[in-house]
């Protein structure tokens, strides 16, 4: 079922699942993961990564996690790792957008919400001079007080809104194109598997990568990148970096930026793309859940 074609707006399918909210967790992501993966969820003994994020959601309440989504007390939890030095610039912090001091702020920066995941909440600001204030404060209004309870995500549950902007990273050599962005993925402290994402703001691309720089081959929603990317010279330390910051969880996304030879943190992901995506070839799935252990918790 193409659910985009019934439910074809953003607002609309948020509007719906909003009025789902009295169906049970797992009744509600065996439904959804039918209707996005046209299978049915193994929630009882799952093997798929895609199913274990889904039992993860359900079943795994540590208290930590609402601080390591919020995108402003996240900066405490870098700094109790001893990585302070990753974070990016903080220019402001607000409660809410109609507190934004516009002026006081550079001419490019990034905004965002600090109580969302995703790039949904992210707003890239190049040049204030022609940024539409009206606009802006429509959209980061609307994703300041929108919901996750839709995709069942506990970590970002009961999460305060609030508005935060950062300094604007650029890539020296392609600025059209934007940073690449390092997502990390963690089992148990242990990084295993690095996804690339490149060309964000002119054909956004993406490759898979094992913690070696060998290049998997495995697509998802996103294209691959038409060229190699190049292995950073830093690697080591970036997936020490995420080592320390996915201690003590079973499963954690660590983003990082990599500018210029300085890392830089972006976010912690416990539910990528909520679970909802599918690789090809279909056995990554499964290669991706190997070292993702569920226990009883």
């Amino acid at each position: 079922m193409d659910y985009k074609k019934i439910l074809k707006t953003k607002s609309s399918r948020a509007a719906v699942l909003n009025l789902l909210r009295f169906v049970p967790d797992v009744t509600m992501l065996k439904l959804q993961y039918k209707i996005k993966l046209g299978r049915a969820l193994n929630y009882d003994n799952p093997q798929r990564f895609s199913e274990k994020l889904q039992w993860y959601k359900v079943n795994y309440r540590n208290p930590i996690m609402h601080e390591c989504v919020d995108k402003y007390k996240v900066r405490d939890f870098i700094k109790s790792k001893g990585l302070e030095s990753t974070l990016v610039k903080l220019y402001a912090r607000y409660n809410s957008i109609e507190e934004v001091e516009w002026d006081k702020l550079p001419d490019s920066f990034v905004i965002k919400t600090t109580n969302g995941g995703g790039g949904l909440n992210v707003v890239v600001c190049h040049d204030k001079n022609t940024l539409d204030i009206n606009e802006l404060n429509e959209k980061l209004q609307c994703k300041a007080k929108k919901s996750r309870y839709g995709g069942r995500e506990w970590a970002y549950y009961g999460l305060e809104p609030g508005i935060i902007v950062e300094e604007l990273l650029v890539n020296s050599e392609n600025p059209a194109a934007g940073v690449n962005d390092y997502k990390i993925f963690c089992y148990n402290g242990h990084a295993k598997y690095i996804i690339v994402d490149t060309d964000r703001y002119i054909g956004h691309k993406r490759n898979f990568y094992d913690r070696e720089w060998n290049n998997l081959h495995v697509l998802s929603d996103c294209p691959a990148c038409d060229r190699e990317i190049e292995k950073p010279s830093n690697l080591d330390e970036m997936l020490s970096v995420a080592e320390k910051l996915s201690e003590g969880f079973p499963y954690v996304r660590v983003d990082l930026y990599n500018n210029d030879g300085k890392i830089y943190f972006g976010e912690l992901t416990f539910y990528p793309w909520s679970g909802y995506v599918q690789y090809s070839p279909d056995e990554w799935d499964f290669k991706f859940g190997e070292d993702f252990v569920l226990e009883k918790f």
